[in-house]
């Protein structure tokens, strides 16, 4: 259930990444609220990653589903 939440909310996300040529995948959601999540495309190699995963990813994730404690990629 908590995994199917944080699939929605990452939808809603999709688009900004990809509009820049980026995206993301889901790898893991663990019941801890730990979400792990692999940066594809230009957001894979983009120095500004690790800033738009926590800065735009992560709390938009955390106002989306409470539930999430933190974002990190693989």
């Amino acid at each position: 259930m908590l995994r199917d939440k944080v699939e929605e909310a990452l939808d809603k996300i999709r688009p900004a990444l990809q509009a820049d040529g980026g995206d993301l995948e889901l790898i893991d959601v663990s019941d801890e609220g730990k979400v792990t999540v692999k940066l594809t495309g230009a957001c894979g190699s983009c120095p500004m990653s690790q800033m738009t995963l926590k800065m735009g990813v992560e709390q938009r994730l955390r106002e989306e589903v409470p539930e999430v404690v933190s974002v990190d990629a693989q």
